[in-house]
């Protein structure tokens, strides 16, 4: 079976607080590894071991993957990438919406349109998110 993951680079070592927020608003199952702890840790330098080397949050119909370790092949002129947050009804969208607008930025209110209900906000790490429901 096909399955795209999203993977997250992390900027001044945020990985491990943003992927602890993420675990308490989405649930499912998190596992960080510090370059510390990893069998690659003598590839990287001393101010990198604190950082997390690869984190995984796998819920039973999502997995969220991310790193501290920088991607110099990131370019920033493509432009930026939106996670959806699909939820079964508004109550959902509303509840997930204002957890991550928290310490963010709201871009648009939540609304209702023609394929249901949504609002977009940037969370307090710069991520991209869109909050979904059919439900109108």
């Amino acid at each position: 079976m096909l399955k795209i993951n999203a993977y997250i680079n992390f900027k001044d070592n945020k990985c491990a607080e943003a992927m602890t927020f993420y675990h308490g608003l989405l649930g499912g199952e998190l596992s960080l590894m510090p370059v510390k702890d990893s069998p690659m840790k003598d590839m990287f330098p001393a101010e990198a071991q604190q950082g997390i080397l690869h984190a995984d949050l796998t819920g039973s119909d999502f997995s969220l993957l991310a790193t501290d370790m920088p991607d110099a092949t990131i370019d920033a002129q493509i432009g930026a990438v939106s996670l959806t947050l699909t939820c079964a009804n508004k109550a959902e969208v509303q509840q997930k919406f204002d957890k991550l607008a928290e310490g963010g930025k709201v871009v648009h209110p939540i609304m209702t349109f023609f394929a249901g209900t949504m609002g977009n906000v940037i969370d307090k790490f710069g991520i991209r998110w869109g909050i979904f429901t059919e439900e109108k």
